[in-house]
């Protein structure tokens, strides 16, 4: 009899502790993930000024266009051209900081200690780096049409819109596969300098490289575009492509592009963050 009350008050407080244990928290939201790396992009100086130097590159590049160019000549594809270089350079740049930033600013321990899951912060990143790069494009479109008015007020002529809705999807579609490239490279490297220098190796020294050997080789002369990811996307500037042209564009964006970003994407999973 003794025994069994024994039992009972020793199991009592076993009970109490069970239920005593606390629920796990519910994960972050995607959306407050989404959130919160959008802010961490333009919350530092470099960040801020580098957004900014979209829409500087854009009023800079319209007016040099209307200065220094042929005004009679001038239409809206002529704005369109000007914004659309500097545009190239800038928007790989933030694809690369997107990722890089963690690493540099050594806030890559605090951020996946937030969020364990990874993946969803580099959704999230990813997500950001082509609204961004969409919302970029419409805003330098809009500046250069802005121009291509003041270039027809100027002359006394009516304006010309000279670009189909299609010639502006595919010029969009090649600016966001230069920031998917951008942030192919930084989940590679996890080092700015070394991302950025990668990605202006492959779109200035290689197009040199395979010029030459298709100076030297009629073969490669004739196949490049199987290869080069910069034949083929460059084609989206100012043409329409043909359909040897996409699959060309399909298979050479999967060898350096998703090639490279699955693996850095591995390599992102796998590896410490100290």
């Amino acid at each position: 009899m003794s025994t069994a009350t024994l039992t009972t008050q020793d199991t009592a407080p076993v009970t109490a502790r069970r239920t005593d244990v606390r629920p796990a928290p519910a994960p972050t939201p995607f959306r407050r993930v989404v959130n919160v790396e959008l802010r961490k992009m333009f919350d530092t100086r470099s960040g801020f000024w580098l957004m900014a130097s979209i829409v500087i590159a854009s009023v800079i590049a319209t007016g040099l266009t209307i200065i220094l160019g042929d005004r009679e000549d001038l239409t809206f594809d002529s704005f369109a051209a000007s914004v659309g270089s500097p545009m190239s350079i800038v928007l790989p740049i933030i694809g690369v900081l997107a990722v890089t930033s963690e690493w540099s600013q050594r806030t890559a321990l605090t951020t996946f200690t937030l969020v364990p899951s990874r993946r969803r912060v580099l959704g999230a990143k990813l997500l950001n780096a082509l609204a961004i790069g969409a919302v970029s494009m419409v805003v330098a479109l809009g500046v250069g049409a802005l121009g291509n008015l003041v270039t027809a007020a100027i002359n006394g002529t009516d304006p010309v819109w000279d670009i189909a809705s299609s010639t502006f999807a595919q010029i969009v579609l090649a600016n966001e596969l230069g920031m998917l490239l951008g942030f192919a490279l930084g989940l590679l490297f996890r080092n700015s300098p070394a991302a950025i220098v990668g990605y202006f190796v492959i779109n200035l020294v290689l197009p040199g490289l395979s010029g030459a050997l298709g100076a030297a080789q009629a073969w490669w002369a004739d196949n490049a575009g199987w290869f080069d990811l910069n034949q083929t996307r460059f084609l989206l500037f100012d043409s329409t492509l043909s359909g040897q042209e996409w699959v060309q564009l399909g298979l050479t964006s999967a060898l350096w592009i998703a090639l490279p970003l699955a693996i850095g994407l591995r390599l992102v999973l796998r590896s410490e963050v100290k």
